[in-house]
């Protein structure tokens, strides 16, 4: 598949937008016109810039407003189209978008439509341009891809055809299915871009919150399907309007932006198996989500801090590493390693995750193939060798293989020390784990964990906090196994010299029997995150509860909630550093993360640290 993209889609200069296209991988770009516009170098030097990157130049964008008008504006538009073909002729493009008319057209009149498309053609095919025409889902009276592909066929001239754009066509609920149907020489070019389910004005949603595919909520795989069954070959390119992504570091958004397509590609040669293409579908090294959680890896220089939040909680140490200042604690099937390496005045923050997997060595390559950084880690020829990739938000992500009793463990502890579960361990596994997300690199991180640990995206959910709105993105299984929330951290939460610690991460534990799991934590003298009364004078009024089972539940600091399917109980402990703990207990069919708590969580922490920061 030809990978392209829109210079629009990124910040930075032109010049620096082709350099991060260029080294993220993609074949080519579209040159968006301001961009141009403000560049000082001349179209010569920016082709000539394109060829010493090995780019070529696939589209330029977008000529406006030309068809639907009376013959002395058309004649006007004549003139200022045929100084873009000159200009497209000095930087050697030869495919130019047209978008339907949405500000000058005064005459709904398909024929009038396709005589001045053909007018125009015929300029074009003078300069060895061709034409480009796109239904753009607000046009005046032309804004479905059917309609504009009617104009092509009255039109009826060599250099004219029709531009696909995923976000126009299925931005209006349109069936894509057509697109099998359409002539492959008739599409010059193809656009793609995801968007989150949103309702409001589809101009607006179109200039601010389109993403790359698999950061939204449109059947792009689907879509893409039904392109390749047409028998076009050309250019695949994202064309992405985003106000976060125009102020992100350029090269990491190129990244972003081609393991995107990637992630697409590997899914439609997966969905037409089988079936013959004319586009060369490149499938990924083949993936598979994570069987479990493997361990989580906490990075500070306290680790006795961290050490005592394990040990109130019922977890073993089972020994430091044999040669690094690593610990490991265990309880039942959780996992905990305490890393001091490297982190001189590092406060307790999650750092690592292990993930469980059937051939760690093939999810290794799939990550590597999807433009993931591999992380470095010294081993010595007796250890595990684990294999990692650094996620967008710094957390890294070591594949091991499945297993109840990792070799790697085995680098702990003394010679001949085989410690053992205590029996009737009360905590049984990692539940989920919450990761904070910088605001520029939320959607990168939900692709990232789509595509690399074939995880689902669950709809994402706003929480209220005083911080300002908290939006959350659980990335999971299909049987819950392994379960990442992402949360975007709130503009207000930044860390900053007086609010370090203002939005923490977790690591959340399941037991089966949180009661006796908080009992023991409060006798060994755990310090529980607080929860006011007034929270527990709403569960009665809400749920009908024995005021004896809602007596022990204040007294625990545990918070609760119901659905049909059945309880959930959960407590945290206080935050050190960026770190709290979480305990929870699921009964029933209960699948969900006690959303409604989460605001009394956070006020509770908002509380704790203002007093901790005054």
């Amino acid at each position: 598949m030809r990978t392209s993209i829109a210079t629009v889609c990124i910040s930075g200069t032109l010049e620096q937008k082709m350099l991060a296209c260029a080294r993220a991988g993609f074949g080519g770009v579209e040159i968006f016109e301001p961009d141009l516009m403000v560049s000082p170098l001349s179209p010569e030097e920016i082709r000539a810039l394109a060829a010493r990157l090995g780019l070529s130049l696939d589209l330029y964008q977008p000529l406006r407003d030309i068809e639907g008008v009376d013959e002395g504006t058309f004649a006007r538009n004549l003139h200022r189209a045929e100084a873009k073909f000159k200009l497209m002729n000095r930087l050697g493009i030869e495919v130019v978008l047209l978008c339907t008319n949405v500000g000058t057209a005064t005459i709904d009149d398909d024929d009038l439509f396709a005589r001045q498309l053909r007018t125009l053609g015929e300029l074009a095919a003078g300069y060895g341009i061709r034409i480009a025409y796109e239904a753009l889902a607000w046009g005046r009276f032309v804004n479905t891809y059917r309609h504009a592909y009617r104009i092509v066929e009255l039109v009826d001239h060599p250099n004219v055809g029709t531009c696909l754009d995923s976000f126009h066509i299925l931005s209006r609920g349109d069936d894509p299915a057509g697109i099998s149907e359409l002539d492959p020489e008739k599409i010059f070019f193809v656009q793609l871009a995801d968007a989150p389910v949103l309702s409001m004005d589809t101009l607006s949603w179109s200039r601010h919150y389109r993403v790359f595919p698999g950061e939204g909520g449109f059947d792009l795989t689907g879509f893409m399907v039904h392109l390749v069954r047409s028998g076009y070959d050309g250019p695949v390119s994202l064309e992405i309007f985003n106000d976060v992504f125009r102020q992100s570091d350029v090269e990491r958004t190129a990244v972003d932006g081609l393991r995107s397509l990637l992630w697409l590609q590997d899914r439609v040669a997966t969905a037409m198996a089988g079936e013959p293409t004319v586009m060369e579908l490149t499938p990924l090294p083949a993936g598979a989500a994570p069987a479990a959680v493997d361990f989580a890896e906490v990075r500070t220089d306290e680790p006795e801090a961290v050490a005592d939040m394990l040990a109130h909680l019922g977890f073993e140490f089972r020994g430091q590493h044999r040669r690094k200042p690593v610990q490991l604690w265990v309880q039942g099937g959780a996992r905990v390693i305490i890393n001091s390496q490297r982190a001189r005045d590092t406060s307790p923050m999650l750092s690592a995750l292990g993930m469980q997997v059937a051939d760690p060595l093939l999810s290794g390559e799939r990550a590597r193939a999807l433009k993931a950084r591999p992380v470095p880690r010294h081993h010595t020829a007796d250890e595990q060798a684990l294999h990692g990739v650094s996620a967008p938000d710094a957390t890294e992500v070591f594949f091991s293989r499945v297993t109840d009793k990792p070799a790697w463990m085995e680098e702990f502890g003394l010679p001949g020390h085989h410690a053992h579960d205590p029996d009737g361990a009360l905590i049984t596994a990692v539940d989920h784990i919450n990761l904070a997300q910088p605001w520029q690199a939320f959607d990168e991180s939900v692709l990232f964990y789509a595509s690399t640990l074939c995880l689902d995206a669950l709809p994402a959910t706003e929480v209220p906090s005083p911080m300002g709105l908290v939006r959350s993105q659980v990335m999971r299984t299909a049987d819950g196994s392994v379960r990442l929330a992402l949360n975007i951290v709130p503009h207000a939460s930044d860390a900053s010299a007086t609010a370090p610690h203002a939005y923490p991460e977790h690591i959340a534990f399941s037991t089966t029997d949180i009661v006796a799991v908080a009992r023991r934590a409060r006798a060994s003298g755990m310090d529980f995150l607080p929860v006011p009364h007034n929270y527990y004078e709403d569960l009665a009024a809400r749920f009908e509860m024995d005021p004896g089972y809602l007596a022990t539940l204040e007294e625990l600091n545990l918070l609760y909630d119901h659905d049909e399917h059945g309880d959930f109980l959960h407590f945290y402990t206080e935050t050190v550093g960026e770190l709290f703990l979480e305990v929870v207990e699921r009964r029933g069919g209960y699948d969900g993360y006690g959303a409604p708590n989460a605001t009394v969580r956070l006020a509770s922490q908002f509380e704790r640290n203002r007093l901790r920061t005054a």
